[in-house]
């Protein structure tokens, strides 16, 4: 282990207290995967903090318990740690049944992000360079020219779900895109993905699809070259072998698809029914990137994730975190901890959302000008946009991980006359 500090003790200290751990007593543990967590996953935190303090014994699937990070300052302790909280799942996994629910987002897999030591900076390296060598400019252009092809196949409507027809086709074309893939593979690889979120063989044969997709992704990519992501993880130095770089291509469609999308779903409720923005976005008084900062604060769409798995029972806020049990960051419940919340956020960009230390996202930047870029074109289009229902009557998705809407059902005016498609060419630097 390393001298780093965790909780104010040394490794050596913590090394020594952690061989004398006693047995964990049975605890009350929270559900997290239930839809009335969904449904108040805020006045939940503030529950557990009351019953439990910053650390908080949890359920992510029947019978899978896990700690709940809710403390801010704990939270980036644990994140600046991965001697002692490494994001490796092997030990844990072996005592996990293969229908496990949330097994697929969990499991050890050989990527930057289910991986510790020499082996993550392996993943890690060829991953961040891809992304930085993504052109932004470019990435603007072509995140217009698709918004606005959607926006005109739906424009005459006067009523749409933006989720189904809008900001999910927008980030799947738009990553196939940086990525390199093609229609076909993009298909089998929305398919498949989609079957992976069900249960029992119907989420194995979704994942096995998605590997032969991907997989077929590579052969072309080694066959043809190009200049796009998955053409620069096969080019890179470290030589990634097949399977390596699949598994970078399955972080990318895991961390680019379902939180990209929320993010954008979560900033649109924000635009349309806060009354912190009333006005704001007409009258200029506030922006886009106030909004998504908002979301990214208040209900981040990966909410409780960013998960380590302690090699040795570790003694933290004086609570004993047992071995290879999973340590989950709560993204949404760290961000508000009343601790460190001021309440005044103009500006203010120190959210967990896109995580810190080694694991942080590599593609914040992009990832901001996507969904800002989809929510600018969206509201120049129908700048009366309304949300179609109460905000109290949006329905969220049950589950320990996400905090993501089923609809995003919005009216408009009808526009009789398309609106015209920049002629921007798409190219990568």
């Amino acid at each position: 282990m390393s001298d780093s500090v965790v909780a104010g003790r040394t490794s050596n200290e913590f090394r020594s207290r952690s061989e004398q751990a006693p047995g964990m007593a049975p605890q009350r543990r929270i559900q997290m995967y239930t839809p009335d967590f969904a449904s108040d996953p805020h006045g939940t935190y503030a529950r557990m903090r009351v019953e439990f303090g910053a650390l908080a014994p949890v359920e992510l699937s029947p019978g899978v318990p896990a700690t709940l990070v809710l403390g801010y300052d704990l939270a980036r302790r644990i994140l600046n740690d991965p001697d002692h909280f490494p994001a490796d799942p092997r030990e844990w996994e072996r005592d996990i049944p293969p229908d496990c629910p949330v097994l697929a987002m969990m499991r050890h897999r050989r990527n930057a992000l289910r991986s510790a030591g020499s082996a993550h900076e392996r993943y890690r390296r060829p991953t961040k360079e891809a992304v930085e060598e993504v052109d932004l400019f470019t990435l603007r252009y072509m995140v217009e020219e698709v918004a606005i092809t959607l926006i005109n196949d739906f424009r005459t409507e006067g009523a749409v779900d933006l989720l189904d027809r809008y900001i999910l086709p927008l980030v799947f074309t738009v990553l196939n895109t940086m990525l390199g893939v093609e229609p076909d593979i993009g298909a089998r690889v929305a398919a498949g993905m989609a079957a992976m979120f069900e249960s029992g063989e119907q989420a194995a044969a979704g994942e096995r699809s998605l590997m032969d997709a991907l997989q077929e992704q590579v052969d072309r990519k080694r066959a043809a070259g190009g200049d796009d992501i998955t053409a620069r993880l096969i080019a890179h130095f470290h030589e990634l072998d097949d399977e390596e770089v699949v598994q970078q291509l399955v972080t990318f469609y895991g961390a680019g698809i379902e939180p990209m999308v929320q993010l954008i779903a979560n900033a649109l409720r924000i635009m349309l029914t806060d009354e912190r923005f009333a006005g704001g976005v007409i009258g200029g008084s506030l922006v886009t990137r106030d909004a998504l900062d908002v979301a990214l604060f208040e209900d981040p769409p990966l909410a409780n994730y960013c998960i380590s798995y302690p090699p040795a029972p570790v003694l933290i806020d004086d609570v004993w975190l047992p071995a290879h049990r999973p340590v989950v960051i709560g993204i949404a419940a760290a961000n508000n901890d009343p601790g460190v919340n001021s309440g005044n956020r103009d500006g203010n960009r120190s959210h967990l959302a896109f995580s810190i230390g080694p694991h942080a996202c590599p593609a914040r930047d992009a990832a901001y000008l996507i969904a800002e870029t989809a929510i600018d074109q969206l509201l120049d289009m129908f700048p009366d946009i309304e949300l179609a229902v109460p905000v109290s009557e949006l329905e969220w998705r049950p589950g320990p991980f996400h905090r993501a809407l089923t609809a995003l059902p919005v009216t408009f005016p009808a526009a009789p006359v398309a609106f015209p498609v920049p002629d921007h060419r798409v190219r990568s630097r």
